[in-house]
Parts: C-alpha cells; structure tokens; sequence
C-alpha cells in the first residue's frame, strides 16, 4: 500500500483535484515552472496549439488551440479516459499554457467520467481546482455536452 501512496499526489499539494471516487489529479500551467522539490508525474496530457517539449515522463499531447476547444473531440475523448484511469493508480496531470482554461475545461471532463453530472463538473472544478478554471462559454458548453459514454 506505501508504494502505491506513493505513485499518487498529495492532496494538499499545489493544483491537485480530487474527484468524487478519490482519485488525484494534478492541473497545471507550463507558463509556470515546476517547483525541484514537488514529485514529477509519471504521467502528462498537455494541452496545446503546438507540440510540447519532451518531459522525462510518459505523455500525450491533444492539438487544443489556447481560448478554443479541442482540434479532434474523439481524440479528446480517448484522452480524457486514458487519464482518468491512469489517474487511479498513477500520477496524472493535465496542463496548458496558463492551467486555467482547457486544463479546467479537462478537469471537468475527467470529472464528468468520474460521475460528477455534466451540468455541474465546471463548479466542482471551479469550487476544488480554480475558481477562475473553464475561461470561455464555448468550453462550458463542451462540459455541459460531454458524457461518459461517446
């Protein structure tokens, strides 16, 4: 159980969201360096106009273009799984440029896939994450359209 503790995040850590079942998700913006002393992922989806640079960790990058949504929903969608269950055993995070706005906008996502109803996943990741998370009305709606099943 210790070695498994210890995949996850801390939860009172800078930017990490607990989901309804317990899992540990960590949001981010790449604007922003990441602090030496705190735990890398062993996981990233970043979500970006344009290839991020290479991390020493496993990761996949979704085409999002910053304010929009993302390029290709089905892809998005494969993500989002991907890193919802990952996230149950596994340090997962999710970033973009400023951490705000397509990562809220995921996290809510991720939320969803988690059980939260899609009418309520951007307040739980504004009330849990940011308050500022999920910038744009066209990414609420993608939210509020999005179910767990495709």
């Amino acid at each position: 159980m210790k070695d498994q503790c210890e995949r996850l995040w801390d939860e009172q850590a800078p930017g990490v969201l607990r989901l309804p079942s317990g899992r540990l998700v960590r949001g981010r913006g790449l604007r922003r360096p990441l602090d030496p002393a705190a735990p890398v992922p062993a996981y990233g989806l970043y979500l970006l106009g344009e290839e991020p640079p290479e991390v020493p960790w496993e990761f996949r990058w979704l085409r999002w273009p910053d304010f929009r949504l993302p390029a290709d929903r089905a892809a998005a969608r494969s993500a989002f799984l991907d890193a919802w269950e990952r996230a149950a055993t596994e340090r997962v995070e999710l970033a973009c440029g400023g951490g705000r706005g397509r990562t809220g906008t995921a996290l809510a996502c991720l939320a969803v896939l988690d059980g939260v109803p899609p009418a309520e996943a951007v307040a739980y990741v504004r009330t849990h994450y940011d308050h500022r998370a999920v910038e744009t009305p066209w990414q609420k709606r993608y939210v509020r359209r999005f179910t767990p099943r495709g």
